[in-house]
């Protein structure tokens, strides 16, 4: 026990690498427009090259966008870089022309959720689960919820229903279903911004179709940026982004990539995008 406290208090003062100016201040009603300004990173290991390079894109007030290219090219990266999980290495990331890093870090994850690959899930119940970002939410708004997700019909299943605990990171239950419940918790939050990372990885095609209905309805008024690395993910997408070496080297509607850009085809053709960043 005490040798165990030791390592408990070791993370416990830990230093956060992230944290807020002196100056920093909250959100205020943010309409959504995100800027990425010559953004530069590369990871604080040095294990790693330059993930990106001045990187420019702009993302209007509830457009959603998806981000495509090969393994290694740095779409991830910039979804981790929006919550400032990391800070950037040179250059800026502006919501609503102010610098990210001049907002409180609470107050900007509150207005910007992300969607992981790799659903989390508390050895809790299902409600609570669901309700994590909103505790105090009602009965029916979990329950909305979790119809929009497609989750309703197998938590209904379950022995207690929305009582039922889940275990330590859900292993009680499938990948598609821990998926669709961390979808479901995304959407009571309600944030202004929404970062999907290959959200609908460990789900099949029929359920992924049916919570791509749902969520064409539900993205709308957010600004939504999506880590693509399925055709069926990148059809939710107002505008599609090629990403090479860190930087965009084309954009346009899917038809018009498609069309226009030998690479575009061959990436889509090949299978090439993967989670992995």
């Amino acid at each position: 026990a005490a040798a165990s406290s030791l390592r408990i208090f070791e993370i416990l003062d830990e230093k956060p690498a992230i944290e807020n100016k002196s100056t920093a201040r909250k959100i205020t009603s943010p309409l959504g427009n995100l800027s990425f300004k010559n953004v530069s990173f590369f990871y604080p290991n040095g294990e790693n090259p330059v993930v990106l390079e001045d990187f420019n894109l702009e993302i209007t007030a509830g457009e959603t966008v998806a981000l495509v290219g090969r393994t290694g090219c740095g779409k991830s990266t910039v979804a981790r870089l929006l919550p400032r999980f990391y800070d950037v290495t040179d250059g800026s990331i502006l919501l609503d022309g102010t610098d990210i890093r001049d907002f409180l870090i609470e107050d900007l994850r509150t207005h910007v959720n992300v969607i992981p690959d790799e659903p989390f899930l508390f050895s809790e119940s299902v409600r609570n689960n669901i309700a994590f970002a909103r505790p105090n939410a009602k009965e029916e708004e979990v329950i909305a919820a979790a119809k929009a997700a497609q989750a309703d019909d197998f938590i209904t299943d379950l022995t207690y229903g929305y009582e039922e605990i889940v275990g330590e990171r859900g292993y009680t239950l499938s990948g598609g279903q821990r998926q669709r419940i961390v979808i479901a918790r995304t959407l009571l939050a309600n944030p202004k911004i929404l970062v999907l990372d290959d959200s609908t990885s460990s789900i099949d095609v029929e359920t992924e179709s049916l919570i791509h209905t749902s969520l064409k309805k539900l993205l709308q008024g957010r600004t939504t940026l999506v880590i693509a690395h399925r055709l069926s993910t990148i059809a939710l997408a107002d505008r599609v982004v090629l990403m090479d070496s860190g930087k965009v080297k084309a954009e346009g509607t899917h038809e018009n990539l498609l069309a226009n850009s030998p690479e575009y085809e061959s990436i889509l053709a090949s299978g090439a995008m993967s989670a992995t960043e």
